[in-house]
Order: C-alpha cells, then sequence, then structure tokens
C-alpha cells in the first residue's frame, strides 16, 4: 500500500502544480475574481490532502484499516471537492452553465475529507511505534 500512496500522491501533488500554475497564469481575465478565488480554494486543498496522502504513506506499514480508509477518502475527497470547484470556477468557459449537480458534490468531498482525517487520527491512536 505504501507504493500505492505514494504514487497517488506524486501524481496529485503533479496535477495540483499544473492546475495552480494554469489558474494564476491561464484564467486570469477570463473568469471573474470570484471564480479565480474558487479555483484557488480547490488548489488549495488538492494541494493540502496531497500533502496528507504522503503522510498517510509513513503510516502504511501498519497494514491499518484506518489507513486505507484515509486513503480512499483522501482520494475521493480530491476528486469530488477539489475537482467540482475547479469545474464550477471555468464552467462557463467549458459549457456547462446549466450542469447544476456540481454544487451538491463539493460538500460531499469535504465530507469525504473529513473522513480521511478522522481515520488518520485513529490510526495514530493505533499505532504502537
Amino acid at each position: 500500500m505504501n507504493k500505492q500512496i505514494i504514487l497517488t500522491a506524486s501524481f496529485f501533488g503533479l496535477t495540483a502544480v499544473i492546475l495552480g500554475a494554469f489558474g494564476a497564469h491561464g484564467l486570469e481575465g477570463k473568469i471573474s475574481d470570484y471564480h479565480l478565488g474558487t479555483w484557488k480554494t480547490a488548489n488549495q486543498y488538492h494541494f493540502y490532502h496531497t500533502l496528507a496522502l504522503l503522510f498517510l504513506s509513513t503510516f502504511s506499514r501498519a497494514k491499518n484499516a484506518s489507513i486505507r480508509v484515509s486513503y480512499f477518502c483522501f482520494v475521493l475527497g480530491i476528486v469530488l471537492f477539489s475537482g467540482s470547484l475547479y469545474l464550477l470556477s471555468v464552467r462557463s468557459l467549458i459549457g456547462l452553465d446549466d450542469f447544476r449537480l456540481l454544487g451538491p458534490i463539493t460538500p460531499i468531498g469535504g465530507l469525504f475529507f473529513i473522513i480521511g482525517w478522522v481515520g488518520l487520527f485513529i490510526a495514530a491512536l493505533r499505532n504502537r511505534s
């Protein structure tokens, strides 16, 4: 699981840097300041939880169910929370103005983040080192 976590975190780190640079340099003047702020929020949470995934890799040798839960929840949180915010930010540019399902996806992703942090907390309590 350790290798899988590190590979996943590396991929998410790569995409966070690319999307952050795109937001800073490619979207300026193309979307409103409000939507640019939403993009930045998506990118911040994307980065935070990429780092959380890397931290999880330090626990993964414990083969703990809580680590697996945290891993999957952080991944789903990045995809759902940050992904929906990225799309909400640019939906007028990509023709998704009428797609209303994106808004309710964001808090579901946030819930996955919360569950992931609870899993990490439980894993830390159970860790014997």
